[in-house]
């Protein structure tokens, strides 16, 4: 039985083949697939059959199927004979639209020229049925003669499911219901469309509907069943007229006309309104306008106010329809009516430390409800009237500030001050204010800060506390809060009231960006002001507009600079100043040293001498930074009194040497003295005193190159001789003076300690003796004396009895020359100073000016041998001999 069934499945299967076989017959490919051209739904299951056709050998089990590029797993195959397979995929949007059926040859006889004939394809399309059309609606406008036009516009929502390989029809349908006549149009769109009518069907019903098509089903939207008045849409009334009535100050007259005649369409209408220029319109209730109207009266409005009103129409029936559009704009200005409100009276007080007295500035507004415009102000202040006429503004626009009065108020003084405002109807109520003495200012609001919040500048507070004040409420219970703003970079001032139950408030005047401004809250215990609290605010922060400028104070020092800059203009600030940076490079790494935003110098330090730097200051707001111009200094390359200090310290150590030196002077005088000024022999105490040829002296012989011809002067003291023998006696000395250094005696002085006289041959000339002045000299000692060779004494003196060689020690002593023998000149006037001395023990000294008494004796050398005195005549005998130098006129040689 299954054999059958299968028999008659395969027999049906090539008959389908074979009717869907392409022209060219089934002799033309080897592999067929049924179906040829599907169209699936995405989501499903779709089956394929292939069927060997003159396979000439090959089997079901040499066919395969592919999608695409990839080999369909042999799982999803199913084996139906032996010469079809079957398989079964699931259609996704990702599937492949090419299903290919191949088999694999295995017959070498086949011509290669014949492979194709072993592959064959199917393409599939995919996609979904249509959807369900919603949200139908139709409509059918006014048209410029007046009437509806017989086009019924329809829109619907075809679904959100896209089909890119099926096409979706859509037709709308449109069928009387009286008659069952349909009129209907196919869309080429998908979301809207017309369907048209010979003349608009009023006061009919109609069913509206729409269909859609493809090759997946048909699908219909609700039916839309309504009278046809229902899909109209009329034009907005024309001739939009707003009146105003004198006797009605807070009421205008709205009037209009009907845009379609009552016997097509009966219409209702809408009114809205608002001031002139306002966002915010305000509705007439529908109750009040919903029946066949054509003028409303808009009441409890604004006297002296222009307003904007407006109106629309659409079918009456309710529920249905459409609203025409807002006709334009009919404007009109209430009457005028006397102020409702008070003025908006206030004050600003500036105190002055100095004079003990406030700067008191009476100020106000045009009453709220000024209902017209203020003509004049009449004001009490001091017992004082005055009226102030001004040029009111209209009413709803911005209020104007008029200053009514300045004075000054003692801080000990309260005053008391009232406003009335006049229009030209009549006067507002009383407006009055206590300006309170400085003592008994009311306490402040508490807490008081700021933020913002969607574009405006709020402020927020807490009331004040008056229990810690030690105010008795209620008698002072706050009324209300004045906030008051002013603008620091134009000095503009404004202020507002809130009510007295406010502790938040938005500032509700036209406030400008990046413009610094001082927001006051004061409270108001009825007529009199408290203390107010007062903060800094912002609406927007931006980035400054420029930087500090920086400049150096004073000189830079060594290692230090102290920079100085001054703040922002207020106008260019744009922001709170949360800081500033100081930045310098000296060529290389530039540092940054973040300061407070309340600091205005900063010093730099340390810093490398002699090095050229460049300093700028940062400012830095909420928003960002910005530089300011740069300055360049250079250090010095000594610190401030280094040079001083350096001078100071040598001098120190100079003194210190000193001081010291002069101390090792004095601790060691005594070595000094000796080493530096020894102590210099007293020719007094010389052994040449004692000195007598009876008592020689054993010395050793000297040589011819140490001694010279020296002539003695033996003087008796009672020879008496003229002094120019003494000048001819010399002659001989001044004619064999020595030429040479070698042969000087070195006899500077007398042995008498006479004073000593120039050398022979240091000078020819007896005038040479003034010039000669030194200050030292040399003297020459007799350590033994006998008798000279070649001398012959001028005066007789005993001869002893065994002759000794004379011989010359030289002195050591430096001794100044004494003042005898600085002016030798005297000496040759005198016929030569004469010593006397005693040679036998008991010293005399003759007269000095006795020149009788000088005698001539000869030294001879030592080589020459012993010489005898030559014995002269002497009356005095052996007792009475004296001995003293020829004066030397010529000046010592040099020792």
């Amino acid at each position: 039985m299954t054999v059958q069934i299968v028999g008659l499945w395969l027999a049906a299967l090539a008959s389908l083949v074979c009717s869907t076989v392409p022209p060219g017959g089934v002799n033309d490919h080897h592999v067929v697939i049924a179906p040829q051209s599907p169209v699936v739904e995405i989501g499903t299951n779709f089956s394929a059959t292939c069927v060997l056709v003159d396979a000439s050998g090959a089997t079901a089990d040499d066919l395969y199927w592919m999608s695409a590029e990839t080999v369909v797993p042999a799982e999803f195959y199913t084996r139906l004979n032996a010469s079809a397979i079957n398989v079964t995929i699931a259609v996704t949007g990702e599937t492949p639209q090419w299903l290919m059926c191949r088999c694999r040859r295995r017959m070498p006889a086949l011509a290669a020229a014949d492979g194709w004939k072993f592959v064959h394809g199917i393409l599939i399309q995919k996609g979904y049925p249509p959807e369900k059309p919603t949200n139908l609606s139709c409509m059918a406008v006014q048209a410029d003669g007046g009437v509806i036009s017989p086009v019924l516009t329809c829109t619907w929502d075809p679904g959100t499911r896209q089909n890119m390989e099926i096409i979706t029809n859509y037709t709308l349908f449109a069928r009387f219901t009286h008659s069952g006549e349909i009129r209907k149009n196919r869309i080429e769109g998908n979301n809207s469309g017309q369907v048209a009518f010979s003349i608009f069907p009023h006061h009919f019903e109609v069913d509206v509907w729409v269909e859609a098509v493809n090759q997946l089903g048909r699908v219909e939207s609700e039916h839309l069943e309504a009278d046809a008045d229902r899909f109209v849409k009329t034009k907005p009334p024309p001739d939009v007229r707003v009146l105003s009535e004198r006797r009605f100050p807070t009421s205008l007259l709205v009037n209009w006309t009907q845009p379609i005649a009552r016997e097509y369409v009966r219409l209702v209408y809408q009114i809205r309104f608002c001031r002139n220029g306002s966002p915010v319109w305000s509705n007439v209730p529908p109750a009040d306008t919903a029946k066949d109207i054509q003028s409303f009266r808009l009441q409890y409005l604004q006297p002296d106010a222009l307003y904007d009103a407006q109106v629309r129409c659409k079918h009456a029936t309710n529920g249905y329809g459409y609203w025409s559009a807002w006709s334009a704009n009919a404007t009109a200005r209430t009457p005028e009516e006397k102020p409702t409100s008070k003025p908006d009276l206030w004050r600003t007080v500036a105190q002055s430390d100095a004079s003990r007295k406030r700067r008191v500035k009476i100020i106000c507004k045009d009453p709220v409800l000024s209902n017209g415009k203020i003509r004049s102000f009449d004001f009490w202040v001091r017992n004082t009237t005055e009226t102030i006429a001004v040029n009111g503004s209209d009413s709803g626009d911005d209020r104007k500030i008029v200053t009514l009065h300045q004075f000054d108020l003692p801080d000990r003084e309260a005053v008391y001050v009232e406003v009335v405002a006049r229009n030209s109807v009549g006067k507002s109520p009383k407006a009055a204010l206590v300006i309170p003495k400085l003592a008994d200012e009311l306490p402040p609001v508490e807490g008081l800060m700021w933020f913002t919040d969607a574009g405006r500048l709020w402020v927020e507070w807490r009331p004040p506390n008056l229990t810690a004040a030690g105010r008795a409420p209620p008698r002072y219970d706050v009324t209300e809060y004045v906030v008051e703003w002013v603008s620091v970079s134009k000095s503009q001032i404004d202020w507002q009231r809130e009510l007295r139950n406010a502790t938040r408030a938005a500032i509700r005047g036209n406030l400008e960006k990046f413009q610094r401004y001082n927001i006051s809250v004061y409270p108001l215990y009825g007529r009199w002001a408290g203390a107010p609290s007062t903060i800094a605010a912002f609406l927007q922060q931006e980035v400054p507009l420029e930087g500090p400028s920086v400049r150096l104070h004073g000189r830079p020092a060594y290692d230090e600079a102290l920079l100085e800059w001054n703040e922002i203009p207020e106008k260019k600030k744009r922001g709170f100043i949360t800081g500033y940076t100081v930045y310098y490079s000296a060529g290389g790494e530039v540092h940054g040293i973040p300061v407070s935003a309340d600091t205005h110098s900063h010093l730099l330090r340390p810093l490398s001498s002699n090095t050229k730097y460049v300093a700028w200051i940062g400012a830095s707001t909420a928003r960002g930074s910005v530089n300011g111009t740069g300055h360049t200094f250079s250090t010095l390359k000594y610190a401030t009194g280094q040079i001083e200090g350096i001078v100071v310290a040598v001098c120190f150590c100079v003194i210190f040497v000193i001081v010291l030196i002069m101390s090792l002077c004095v601790y060691k005088k005594d070595f000094i003295k000796k080493n530096f000024w020894p102590k210099i022999p007293n020719p007094g105490n010389s052994s040449l005193s004692t000195w007598s040829p009876d008592f020689p002296t054993k010395a050793d012989t000297p040589g011819e190159s140490s001694l010279a011809d020296v002539s003695v002067v033996e003087v008796d003291a009672f020879d008496v001789k003229p002094a120019f023998e003494d000048d001819k006696v010399s002659l001989p000395l001044k004619r064999d003076k020595y030429l040479s250094e070698e042969h000087s005696s070195g006899i500077g002085g007398s042995s008498c300690m006479s004073s000593p006289r120039q050398s022979v041959s240091d000078s020819d000339e007896g005038g040479d003796l003034a010039d000669t002045t030194a200050s030292t000299v040399q003297y020459s000692s007799v350590v033994a004396s006998s008798g000279y060779k070649g001398q012959m004494p001028s005066c007789a003196v005993p001869l002893p009895a065994q002759p000794q060689q004379p011989v010359f020690a030289r002195s050591e002593s430096t001794q100044p020359l004494l003042e005898s023998e600085e002016k030798p000149d005297a000496l040759g006037h005198e016929g030569g100073r004469k010593c006397r001395r005693r040679l036998s023990g008991d010293a005399h000294v003759a007269d000095p000016t006795d020149a009788s008494e000088a005698v001539l004796l000869q030294f001879w050398p030592s080589e020459e041998g012993p010489q005898h005195f030559a014995q002269t005549d002497d009356h005095r005998g052996p007792d009475r001999r004296l001995c003293s130098y020829m004066p030397q006129l010529g000046g010592y040689r040099p020792q």
